[in-house]
């Protein structure tokens, strides 16, 4: 009875060994595999809407084996979310958004990646003449004292931050502009235009996701400005671990340098539509 006894003891012992083993096993495998799981990216609507996801994330996940999945928003509740710790990194266009951002502790890299224009759209027979306009400050008065109506994104977005930037550089105070003309719609950048068309009011968009939207209608792009009025720019910003302990560090960090990566760089300024480059690439537009 007695070796009976030492021999379930040593059983016992053997097997608490064995299962011990196999724990420090997989917890050795963690640090190796934890970048191979899937990403949650925090993004901004004009990158979906303009169909870029459509062409870098397949490259990105057959290269890497990471799967990225997208959560479309304005950049402002995009970078909320992230701050939450729901997500894994951000893709927005709203730089001092970003920056503050990342003063508050809730980013730990921030990468700029790529850049387009805002442009101003309407009505074909363009009510408020900006066509002829010089600024896009002069555009916007024009839209104001004709009160023409104009959608807003209204959804603290990029493109809102930006457009309401714009309205202050024009000397016109928004607060006091009758709700007859000045609508928002609370909605991303496809949507948006998609509701602009239907009101015949003007809108700021970025050029890539009217580019590639539909149901163009009687709207055409109206108003543009090569200089540094109109630019926008994208960047990467992955979530602090030290904020959300919960993040996955290693595959943010790699997603964020293949984008910045060469190979990144060029998946994006080949992403065209009818010919035409969607995306300036950051590598690209600095030597500019």
């Amino acid at each position: 009875m007695k070796l009976l006894y030492l021999s379930k003891a040593m059983f016992h012992l053997i097997k608490t060994v064995i299962v011990a083993g196999s724990l420090w096993g997989l917890i050795a495998v963690i640090p190796a595999a934890a970048d191979k799981r899937h990403l949650l990216l925090q993004s901004t609507t004009s990158t979906l809407n303009s169909g870029l996801y459509d062409v870098i994330l397949p490259a990105f996940t057959k290269k890497s084996g990471i799967e990225v999945r997208v959560v479309a928003v304005g950049t402002g509740q995009a970078l909320r979310n992230a701050a939450n710790c729901d997500g894994d990194l951000v893709l927005v266009h709203s730089p001092e958004d970003e920056k503050a951002f990342m003063k508050k502790g809730f980013g730990a890299r921030r990468l700029e990646v790529m850049q387009n224009r805002f442009v101003l759209l309407g009505p074909a027979d363009d009510p408020a003449n900006i066509k002829d306009a010089t600024t896009v400050s002069a555009a916007l008065r024009a839209i104001a004292n004709s009160q023409s109506r104009f959608l807003s994104r209204g959804d603290d977005s990029g493109t809102h931050t930006r457009e309401r930037r714009l309205w202050s550089e024009a000397g016109i105070n928004l607060s006091s502009a009758p709700g007859s003309w000045y609508l928002e719609a609370g909605q991303g950048m496809g949507a948006s235009i998609n509701l602009a068309v239907q009101l015949d009011a003007y809108l700021l968009s970025d050029i890539s996701t009217w580019l590639a939207f539909g149901n163009k209608s009687r709207h055409r792009l109206l108003y543009e400005d090569t200089s540094d009025s109109l630019l926008n720019r994208y960047s990467v910003l992955t979530v602090n671990p030290s904020h959300c302990p919960s993040v996955n560090q290693g595959g943010a960090n790699r997603f964020a340098d293949w984008l910045s990566s060469i190979e990144g760089q060029q998946q994006i300024a080949a992403f065209t539509l009818d010919g035409q480059q969607m995306f300036l690439p950051a590598n690209q537009s600095s030597k500019r």
